[in-house]
């Protein structure tokens, strides 16, 4: 913000053209938001897929195991990063 005050002093910008010179905002991802958390040290937590349907075949120890929660991969934690703008 320190260079634009320094624009702003020197010439006679308008507002709209002030608004030009400012990047704009980023953007969380909508999806991303409701399916990641970040954890207290950083890293990414999910929710794991395979517990919405076809229950009937899976084993109680697979149905309860898919039930927690794990962290995102290192080859996948940039790109979600990304989309949460961390």
């Amino acid at each position: 913000m320190v260079s634009l005050n320094l624009i702003v002093s020197s010439h006679t910008i308008s507002k709209k053209r002030i608004k030009l010179l400012v990047m704009p905002k980023m953007k969380t991802h909508s999806g991303a938001k409701n399916r990641f958390k970040v954890t207290g040290s950083g890293k990414i937590k999910r929710f794991q897929s395979g517990t919405s349907h076809l229950l009937r075949k899976k084993s109680k120890k697979a149905k309860t195991r898919l039930g927690g929660s794990t962290l995102v991969s290192k080859d996948d934690e940039g790109r979600v990063k990304d989309m949460l703008c961390i």
